[in-house]
């Protein structure tokens, strides 16, 4: 397949689905359809998951409004390939990106000050031109389509952007390391640069202002700017609420927070450094940007999140429409442990393995067991809780069933409008599979409680370690050993759910080549 570089304004994209529909009961009237999904935010990061320093009031409202699932799974343990999965509805055995790609046959996609004179070396490699999404698929509809927060599906001039795969409007980052800093010096609307009130600061630089002494706020002068690109979202989110609202609208709410670098208001860190107390300073040495307080800040990223979940419902009810949207909640992967933001001060990763390489990047419950929240008044029970098991790719066809919508073709997800209104049987998935080909490479399936999962694929390893959920939910104790024929019918399960990719950096056996 060829991809190739396209210049101008993307043109209205028609999609025809055919297939079988979703076979539960159809809703009288399209509701409009929010989708938030929060950047590296663990299990437990908020209250209604167990949370205890962080305070999440209007999540945990969604929640108790609506239901909280505890076995839900995001598509991948990073960014992009998450982010596809999600769009597409298939796993990573099938879909087309699984994993970061930065594409660096373009030229020196690293060296930010080129990067941000040359847009052509900003974003991700594409999705092909003829991925069949949610968000095309609900503008075949008749939804209206935005998407605001952070890509990494396609760089820019290319057919990957959001206005060629579906969205009607889109503001944000494109490229997931321009994200790496919150007060960017541009972002994106539509197809076009909009340039920030900020002074252009190389991400990932870690040097301190004045006499550099880490112990005083002034050394941080330059990562403090003064456009916050999460407040520029939600600014154009609620734009968006009130220019839709009168036919069906789709928001993709794709916010950068918590990812790292650890970067909030002064008066959200405030807040938190009185509730935290004092802390060391952290200066750079895992990645990202220093930060004079690490975990207050963390913790008011987090606050921050939540406030604009506030804002974004307030307005829903402002326009009178709140009782006729579905609004999800999710994280696109598990927490880090990198940039200064410390996964085991705020528990954000329990009841899970806590340790470094099994969170975010890894297939452990750490990098991919996730919250996820789902909220329609009048049609959801109140305070509900969910122990189906599912994942993201089964996002799209419970957008057909909101929508009306015929399923297309080739999907792995399973439709949850039964579990969210009890109309129809649930139906549920044999098993889970994921693959991802970094850390040499790894796959991991879930078969009922049991969990199997390989590392080092790429070097050969087809040994498959073997944990029982229900009792070792941390995934301590691999009794591959005891259980040979469970073991047998993980690695069938493997076999069965890989198709070698299009593209050969997310292979995860040995090189084709």
């Amino acid at each position: 397949m060829k991809i190739g570089l396209i210049t101008g304004i993307a043109g209205a994209v028609t999609v025809t689905f055919t297939g079988c529909n979703g076979g539960n009961t159809a809703v009288e009237k399209e509701p409009n359809i929010i989708f938030i999904i929060a950047d590296d935010l663990g299990y437990n990061d908020l209250g209604c998951y167990g949370q205890k320093i962080i305070e999440t009031p209007n999540l945990d409202a969604l929640a108790t409004g609506g239901i909280r699932f505890t076995n839900y799974y995001s598509g991948s343990p990073v960014s992009a390939p998450s982010r596809c999965v999600l769009l597409t509805g298939k796993h990573t055995g099938h879909s087309f990106i699984r994993g970061n790609h930065e594409w660096p046959e373009r030229g020196d996609v690293w060296n930010f000050e080129m990067m941000e004179a040359d847009p052509r070396l900003e974003g991700q490699y594409p999705i092909p031109s003829e991925s069949v999404t949610f968000s095309k698929m609900l503008k075949s509809a008749g939804y209206t389509t935005g998407c605001i927060g952070k890509w990494g599906l396609g760089a820019p001039m290319t057919d990957g952007v959001p206005n060629k795969q579906g969205f009607d409007f889109f503001f944000g980052y494109n490229c997931q390391r321009q994200a790496h800093t919150y007060y960017p010096a541009h972002l994106w609307k539509n197809e076009e640069i909009v340039k920030l009130e900020n002074p252009f600061v190389i991400p990932r630089t870690t040097e301190l202002d004045g006499d550099k002494d880490p112990y005083k706020e002034e050394s941080y002068a330059r990562y403090n700017l003064k456009d916050y690109a999460p407040a520029l979202m939600l600014d154009e989110a609620l734009a968006f609420i009130r220019t839709a609202k009168d036919k069906p609208f789709m928001l993709h709410f794709t916010t950068t927070i918590p990812h790292v670098p650890l970067q909030a208001p002064k008066e959200w860190v405030e807040k938190y450094r009185a509730k935290i107390g004092e802390e060391e300073p952290y200066p750079g040495n895992r990645g990202y940007f220093p930060c004079r307080y690490p975990m207050a800040t963390y913790a008011a990223m987090v606050g921050y999140l939540d406030y604009q979940v506030g804002r974004l419902v307030e307005e829903l009810k402002k326009q009178g429409i709140y009782e006729n949207t579905v609004i999800f909640f999710t994280s696109d992967n598990g927490p880090v442990t990198t940039g200064g933001a410390v996964s085991q001060f705020f528990e954000n990763a329990r009841p899970f393995n806590e340790d470094s390489d099994k969170l975010k990047g890894s297939v452990y419950e750490g990098g991919i067991h996730v919250p996820m929240i789902i909220s329609w008044p009048g049609k959801i029970k109140k305070a509900a809780v969910s122990d189906h098991i599912c994942a993201a790719w089964d996002f799209f066809p419970t957008f057909c069933d909101i929508s009306g919508s015929e399923l297309p073709d080739g999907l792995d997800g399973l439709s949850l409008y039964p579990t969210m209104t009890g109309k129809g049987k649930q139906k549920k998935h044999e098993y889970l599979y994921w693959e991802y080909p970094e850390r040499r490479g790894q796959q991991a399936v879930r078969l009922d409680d049991w969990k199997g999962i390989r590392d080092s694929t790429r070097d050969g390893n087809m040994k498959i370690k073997l944990f029982n959920l229900s009792n070792d939910i941390a995934e301590k104790n691999d009794i591959a050993g005891e259980f040979p024929e469970v073991v047998k019918q993980i690695e069938e399960i493997m076999i069965k759910e890989h198709e070698n990719p299009v593209v050969e950096r997310f292979n995860i056996f040995p090189s084709r080549q």
